[in-house]
């Protein structure tokens, strides 16, 4: 297992500070946004210096065809280990969305980087059964697997997705391991005792992606504890003040994923 921190909720640190703290912490690498042109020597410099491995996250808007390989073929510059994608829209047509997953995986195959498209809301693969069909209907297609994010679009803990759920274990490269619940994405702390059922769930579904990707020969598997900052995190009314402390809570996960998986 290789355990991957995100910059997301970083932002006040310079490169050097989040890289350094981030290798400090005992993270295998680091998950972020391609980084602006000028800072993209430094922002490889700093990998390497610090040994860290890169996965690299773009989106696509627009001409979804478009941007996205421009995007992947920025990424590839800076030698990721893998690429995750946000990926086409939940408003397009089945078929559209086809078009560009079919399109996507040639690109993908061009320049020879895995690529998991993430289980998001807004995007394409937003609930279990549109991930299923797509995954379905293209054999290559792989995901970044989010289940906090089916969690609050089906308003449950997906009890009656066991079918769609299977494929999507199967056709995980890439983990985010954030737990959500029926009213939101992200649990306040998933040690909080109220939320016990809920982080269960989580750790056996990633428990089913683990022993898939050993059944298949794989290595390691790649895991991001994704705990975003307020907005995604939960703030007291008024203050909005943080109810956790982010950087304590992604440690914690990581520490259990350690001792589930090591």
């Amino acid at each position: 297992m290789k355990l991957f921190k995100s910059l997301w909720g970083m932002e006040a640190y310079t490169y050097r500070e989040a890289f350094g703290k981030i290798a400090a912490a005992g993270y295998s690498g680091v998950e972020a946004g391609v980084p602006m042109k000028e800072h993209r020597t430094e922002f490889g410099q700093l990998l390497q210096e610090y040994n860290l491995d890169y996965i690299a996250l773009i989106s696509t808007s627009g001409n979804h065809e478009e941007t996205f390989k421009a995007n992947l073929e920025t990424a590839v510059s800076l030698d990721p280990t893998l690429v995750i994608s946000h990926s086409a829209r939940d408003c397009m047509s089945e078929e559209r969305q086809l078009q560009f997953f079919e399109y996507a995986v040639e690109a993908e195959k061009h320049y020879g980087i895995p690529v998991g498209h993430e289980t998001h809301r807004h995007r394409a693969m937003f609930t279990p059964w549109t991930t299923a069909r797509l995954l379905q209907a293209i054999p290559d297609l792989k995901i970044t697997a989010d289940f906090s994010h089916w969690c609050c679009v089906c308003e449950s803990l997906l009890e009656d997705q066991q079918e769609n759920l299977q494929i999507a274990f199967e056709r995980t490269i890439h983990i985010h391991a954030r737990v959500g619940y029926a009213q939101g994405p992200q649990v306040p702390h998933p040690d909080a005792p109220e939320y016990k059922r809920e982080l269960e769930a989580h750790e056996l579904w990633w428990e089913h992606i683990w022993n898939a990707r050993i059944s298949k020969g794989f290595a390691s598997t790649t895991i991001t504890p994704e705990f975003g900052p307020p907005g995604y995190m939960h703030t007291m009314p008024f203050s909005n003040e943080p109810v956790s402390d982010l950087w304590e809570v992604c440690l914690r996960m990581a520490d259990r994923l350690r001792n589930k998986f090591a």
